[in-house]
């Protein structure tokens, strides 16, 4: 008899096991199937590059991407082009009908007025730091169910930043001058810029502080009293042209040579695919890169 309770007791609990992971599939299926559904609904056209990274780490599609001689993840070789992030094409983003718009805060200005008057939906991210940038990826993850690839962007980031803290702790901060370059002409980036945020995280000090903006305007004569140790300088828009336009201007312009960077050949030229206007994703590779140039007396 005892027995006979037993095997009936057993039988039960397999059936009830069943049961419960039956539900459970049927849960983990309905979420999908949600998840799914939500995701076919979303047409997301993005203007810049960087954000278009992010949706990629995020495992997010988009309808539309900017206009670009970089290499763009594979997911999006069926995304119809929008033109450049500073004056995309209107007509192409309407046509995709898109529920999001992506740009970036620094690029609001020139592009609010037009969105809005064509009812285009559009977001602006902060770039502009490290940490904006962080806190978008996490809004991104959240907005678009993608909260686990998210965290997991962010944790390993915070890893990377704990080692580099340990890498500088005790080493000397050098000064470091930041020239931005675009073609014809260059401006000095501050603290404040997300090249100054990644100098300032790499254990260096910039040489223009006191300043609300993020990149300033300034003569020769007031940068060569800054007395910085190194200078670096980034080229965009057309890197090429921007690189022999700084070698020119450093070999005519007589000022240069009393720098003390100069006199150092302490001036480097950044690779402009790891050091862009605002932050992305090549932050790992970025930072490493200047721990090499910061550090390279020590």
């Amino acid at each position: 008899m005892r027995k006979k309770w037993l095997l009936l007791i057993l039988t039960l609990s397999v059936m009830l096991l069943i049961s419960a992971c039956g539900s459970a599939s049927d849960a983990t299926e309905k979420e999908d199937v949600s998840k799914e559904a939500e995701d076919s609904e979303t047409r997301i056209v993005t203007t810049t590059v960087a954000i278009a990274e992010f949706l990629d780490a995020l495992d997010i599609n988009a309808v539309g991407i900017p206009t670009t001689y970089k290499e763009l993840p594979e997911r999006f070789n069926d995304a119809t082009e929008v033109g450049s992030p500073m004056d995309p094409d209107l007509e192409t983003v309407l046509s995709l009908k898109p529920t999001h718009v992506l740009s970036v805060t620094n690029l609001q200005g020139d592009l609010e007025k037009a969105f809005t008057e064509y009812d285009i939906p559009a977001d602006y991210l902060d770039l502009d730091t490290v940490e904006g940038m962080f806190t978008e990826i996490e809004k991104l993850g959240e907005k678009y169910n993608r909260s686990e690839q998210a965290n997991e962007i962010i944790s390993n980031f915070d890893d990377k930043m704990k080692d580099v803290e340990e890498e500088v702790n005790g080493k000397d901060s050098p000064k470091v001058l930041i020239l931005m370059g675009v073609p014809g002409s260059y401006i000095v980036g501050t603290e404040h810029s997300y090249i100054g945020n990644l100098v300032k995280r790499a254990g260096g000090e910039n040489a223009v502080t006191n300043e609300e903006q993020d990149f300033i305007s300034a003569n020769t004569e007031y940068l060569q009293q800054l007395d910085a140790d190194i200078i670096l300088r980034a080229a965009h828009g057309a890197p090429d042209d921007v690189i022999k336009m700084f070698d020119e201007e450093f070999a005519q312009n007589d000022i240069w040579k009393h720098f003390v960077a100069v006199k150092n050949e302490r001036v480097y030229d950044l690779e402009e695919t790891l050091f862009g206007m605002s932050a992305n994703l090549a932050v790992d590779e970025a930072i490493d890169e200047l721990l090499t140039i910061l550090y390279a007396d020590n």
